[in-house]
């Protein structure tokens, strides 16, 4: 989870984020403070990319995430990644993709406003009871996630930073909607291309990016299996200090008997199917959701219910409806 505290400090510095002066001078700081206010004192979050303020929509009063970076103090790759983001984002109109409504830039800040959302999903993990959640939640996050990296992958984005801290919760509700953000390593990579750019975060990487080799689209197929490992114990499948491919090979160091001993074994097929070393073994978008796992009535009408909610249909196929109803 991106550290709070680091922007509490960084919000002092501008004489207050919400100030269009502080913005510097210019028509693009005055249409931003006149569209949209900001709540200094509600931080969001903090990281790469500087600050996440709470905000409001003047006109409609609607919540917004307002992601503030200082250009004066942040590396100039930093605000490269960010309009990185910022271009694929205004590509991407999905349910499960979080919405990109305005960009605005002076020369001393970028401004990205975002749709707000409730929380993550590693908040979730880790206020859960034992500090991990359930099969039956944590099959309904990722069929959510798969589904939105099936769109991603369609169109050859590669997110490059998959993790709990980047799957955003539309509510507190025991089976939110889920939308994923933070697309600033994402990568336009096609579906027999490889890249070698230093993307991500470390224990969601997949070995061949760790070693500096070629990644495509199968690492985020990695990093989702570290996703349900994670969701389902409460912590990592591998110490970053030893080498992976070893720890993959001694199940008892990879699934010890707690909790793995009350987790199902399709559950912990799924999970050695998507972190292959080799990447052309490891499960496609496809495959992984075609996965028995998340094949099951329980999950299909979990699925259903958030469709009924937010009215659209966008997680369950028609054809699956004569298996289940």
């Amino acid at each position: 989870m991106e550290n709070k505290e680091a922007g509490g400090g960084a919000t002092e510095s501008g004489g207050g984020a919400g100030d269009s002066g502080s913005c510097g001078a210019g028509g693009r700081a005055t249409e931003m403070a006149q569209l949209y206010q900001i709540h200094p004192g509600e931080v969001l979050g903090s990281g790469q990319f500087g600050i996440v303020y709470g905000g409001l929509h003047r006109d409609t009063q609607r919540p917004v995430a307002i992601k503030v970076i200082d250009k004066l103090r942040f590396p100039t790759k930093q605000e490269a990644q960010l309009k990185n983001e910022v271009a694929i984002l205004q590509n991407l109109s999905h349910p499960g993709v979080v919405d990109l409504e305005r960009m605005f830039e002076t020369p001393e800040r970028i401004f990205v406003v975002m749709e707000k959302l409730k929380g993550d999903m590693l908040e979730m993990i880790l206020s859960h009871e034992r500090g991990r959640l359930t099969e039956r939640i944590t099959k309904f996050l990722v069929a959510q996630i798969l589904v939105a990296l099936k769109h991603l992958h369609e169109k050859n984005i590669v997110h490059c930073d998959l993790k709990p801290e980047n799957v955003l919760l539309s509510s507190h509700e025991t089976f939110p909607q889920v939308k994923l953000c933070d697309f600033g390593f994402a990568r336009i990579i096609g579906e027999k291309s490889f890249r070698r750019s230093v993307v991500g975060t470390p224990a969601y990487l997949a070995p061949e990016v760790l070693r500096n080799k070629g990644y495509n689209r199968s690492l985020d197929m990695w990093s989702v299996g570290v996703i349900v490992y994670v969701s389902l114990s409460g912590t990592f499948p591998f110490n970053e200090d030893e080498d992976i491919h070893e720890q993959i090979q001694n199940a008892a160091f990879m699934y010890p008997p707690a909790p793995w001993r009350e987790i199902s074994p399709q559950a912990i097929d799924l999970i050695n199917n998507l972190l292959q070393v080799k990447q052309r073994k490891r499960l496609s978008v496809d495959k992984c959701a075609a996965h028995s796992w998340l094949q099951t009535r329980e999950a299909w009408a979990d699925l259903r219910a958030l469709e009924a909610r937010v009215g659209t249909r966008y997680l369950t196929h028609p054809s699956d409806d004569h298996r289940y109803q």
